[in-house]
This record gives C-alpha cells, structure tokens and sequence, in this order.
C-alpha cells in the first residue's frame, strides 16, 4: 500500500470518479492511474469502485470506507510537512479561505488587510461559494478555514467554532411606504415584493422561519447569494430588500433607506471551522484571533480535543459574543 495510491482514490472521488480529468489534475495518465488502483484493490481483497466496463460508475460502501481514511491519512502527512514548516519557515505559507460573499466583502477585509501587512509572505486565497461548496472544499483540504453561517451540518467533519451574531435589516428605496416607518412588523413586510437571499444561505433560514411562525407565506420573487446584487434589484424597484446588517455601508448605500429588522428574526452566528487532526500553523492561529479575538490559541486547542461540534457548542454556552 502506497501513499501515491491513497491520494489517487481520493482525487478520483474528488473528480467525480473521472478518471481521466484525474490524470490531468494530478498530471500523471490515466492507465498509470487505473492500474495503482486496481493493485491497491487486489491488495486489500475489496472492490473500492464499482464498474461497468472501463468506466467506474460508484464508490462501494467497503470503498467510502478505505477512502475516508485515506483522507485522514493524507491530512496526516500535510500536518507533517506543516510541522516541519513551522519550524524552518514560520512567516512562510499558504492560507486558503472559503466563505459566502457576504463574509468576504463585509466581515473580513479588515482582519486580512492587518494579516497580510504582518505576514507579507503568507500567501492568502480566498474561494467564495455556497454552504456546500464550501464545506466541500474544507473537506477535501482545499481550504484550511470555512467560514459560514448556514447549514452547519454540513460540517460535522470540521472542528466549528462560533465568532459573532448578526442579524437582517429591511432596505428600500426613500420614496417606499416603508421608508416612513421607524420599527416595522412581519405583517409590514408581508405586503410587498421580497428580494433576499439564496434559500440555504446566508441566514436565509432566520427569514423563513420568521414568516413561518406568523402564519405568513413570504412573497420572494428574486433570489441571489450577493448582497450587492440584492441591493440592485431594491434600486431598480424589484421588491424589498432583506440582507446582513453588515452588507449595507452607510456613505455607498446612502441612496437607500435602512430599517433594523433585528426584532424580527432570530440571530445568526457565524462560525469558522477547520478540518479535525489539523496542526494550525501560529499565522492560523493568529488570522482566527484577528477573526474573532475571544478565539485565543488556548481556546482553539481546547476545542480540538473534543470529540464533536455537540461538546464545542458545550464549551462556548453562555460565552457573550459580539454582534455585527
């Protein structure tokens, strides 16, 4: 058994069992391929894919199981080489972020603007995508931090750490009927044209839940995963907008009006998580403090060593955490 073949069957899983766009990811071809699998499978005595001819059609329960572990062991050998590089080059590296939009034009430039003028030889990426995506590209070591507020469950295979609350606000145009009102009602907004966010994004959760427990069907008639794009669609009169607090800027949105909507839904929390058995570089641990300053590197390490998301909810009940 060989390291060479364990990645091969993750990156084939990852390809969506092509092999041959594997081959060209991982620059090697497509027979060497097949055939390191095929050894790896006569050795273990399994089928880990399922065929039909030459082409693989599934991963087999037996299959799920080797790869799941082969992913461990691979995350293993990138914390070897972290450690090493800890050690020889610590203000050297790599940093890739996955996040929503919101996140990444509102809640991070700050905290990345004071991270890259400290560590100008860290290389950051950021890789915007939805709940899913995200949670995607954190599982398959594509991403060393998530950072989301929807469909947590998602991440069960992430360590989960929570770093602030936010909630919505209504925006419109300053000739709206609701421009003239300083607290709104669900009833208030029920009356118009609602342009929010993606369902399953971003909060959206909140809202729905909100309208639900009125009694009332929301009438949603443009969705996007943009905060920008929503605040259009409010200029261009398309409905009423429900976004982030944090997605409106007071001098480029001053065209339109904001009313807090805080009253009215329940707020998120927003979390960053990293793949369970990481070793955090100390410029990771230092972008998670900048992020969310009550998540010291003890605080961190403690949440690590405990066995799942349920107990790190455990560990963080009752703790005060800032809103945005």
């Amino acid at each position: 058994m060989k390291l060479q073949q364990l990645r091969y069957i993750v990156e084939v899983l990852n390809n969506n069992l092509n092999v041959s766009a594997t081959a060209e990811s991982l620059y090697t071809s497509q027979p060497g391929i097949s055939k390191q699998v095929r050894m790896l499978e006569d050795e273990l005595g399994i089928q880990i894919f399922g065929r039909s001819g030459k082409h693989l059609t599934h991963v087999t329960e037996a299959g799920q199981d080797v790869i799941n572990i082969s992913r461990e062991i691979l995350a293993k050998v990138e914390s070897i080489k972290a450690v090493s590089r800890e050690h020889t080059l610590p203000d050297q590296g790599k940093l890739n972020i996955a996040t929503t939009h919101t996140q990444a034009r509102y809640a991070l430039p700050d905290v990345i603007k004071g991270f890259m003028n400290k560590y100008s030889k860290v290389s950051l990426h950021m890789h915007q995508g939805t709940p899913s995506q995200i949670s995607d590209l954190a599982a398959k070591g594509e991403a060393d931090f998530a950072i989301a507020t929807e469909s947590l469950h998602l991440y069960n295979d992430l360590v989960m750490l929570p770093c602030y609350h936010w909630n919505r606000s209504i925006i419109v145009n300053r000739d709206h009927p609701l421009a003239k009102k300083t607290t709104i009602t669900i009833e208030d907004i029920a009356e118009y044209n609602l342009v929010t966010y993606v369902f399953g994004f971003t909060g959206r959760s909140s809202l729905d839940q909100a309208f639900s427990s009125a009694g009332i069907e929301p009438k949603i008639v443009f969705t996007a995963t943009d905060a920008d794009v929503i605040k259009t669609y409010v200029r261009l009169g398309v409905g009423v907008g429900v976004i982030a607090s944090m997605a409106i800027d007071d001098k480029l949105d001053s065209d339109l009006v904001k009313i807090d909507a805080s009253h009215l839904f329940e707020y998120s929390t927003t979390k960053i998580g990293f793949r369970k058995g990481s070793f955090l570089r100390s410029y990771m641990y230092e972008f998670i403090e900048r992020f969310a300053p009550h998540l010291t590197k003890s605080v961190v390490e403690k949440a690590m060593m405990l066995k799942n998301n349920d107990e790190v909810e455990k560990m963080f009940k009752g703790l005060t955490l800032p809103v945005r």
